[in-house]
């Protein structure tokens, strides 16, 4: 299980750069299109379809998973903090379940609507401009599956009390070396 582990975490990392790499590419795509439009009185076109529909999504839903790794989603403990530790591990151990579950079918849903949309040949115009927006409809199962398979690795390891091979280091600035 822990080389498993280490497998899931290694396809997080790898699928969170590709989240970060989508926001610096919006970011000098927006940057050039603002450029363009005060300096050559003309747009990139097809830029707001770009972000909201690829840009956007990518950044929303692919580092679902690595904040779920780091436990680092928002949490809301105003009557569980009062339980003792071991219930609410025990608490704890048990909502990955749940999430599994319901990720396992946000996965799934999306997966059909990502489907749907790639046989209808999905696309917007903007302009003069026609840009195929189907493939963006991918993104979210993909999030939803890691996200799913991350939470139910999670609670095989506190059901089982496994050592898990999952890099659950929170990053802090204490990481990052001093140049």
């Amino acid at each position: 299980m822990f080389k498993l582990g280490r497998l899931i975490s290694w396809l997080i990392d790898s699928t969170t750069v590709v989240g970060a790499m989508a926001v610096a590419l919006m970011m000098l795509h927006v940057s050039l299109d603002v450029v363009a439009r005060y300096i050559f009185n003309t747009s990139i076109p097809g830029t707001m379809t770009l972000v909201s529909y690829y840009y956007m999504i990518v950044t929303a839903f692919i580092p679902l998973a690595y904040a779920e790794q780091k436990d680092s989603h928002i949490s809301v403990e105003v009557l569980t903090e009062h339980f003792p530790k071991s219930v609410q591990n025990h608490l704890a151990g048990w909502m990955l379940l749940l999430s599994t579950v319901i990720f396992g079918l946000l996965t799934t849903r999306s997966w059909q609507e990502a489907v749907v949309k790639m046989a209808t040949n999905a696309s917007i115009s903007q302009g003069e401009t026609t840009i195929i927006i189907w493939p963006a409809y991918y993104i979210l199962p993909l999030g939803f599956a890691l996200m799913t398979a991350v939470s139910f690795y999670k609670f095989i390891i506190y059901l089982f009390r496994l050592r898990s091979g999952l890099d659950v280091k929170r990053a802090s600035p204490d990481d990052i070396p001093n140049e």
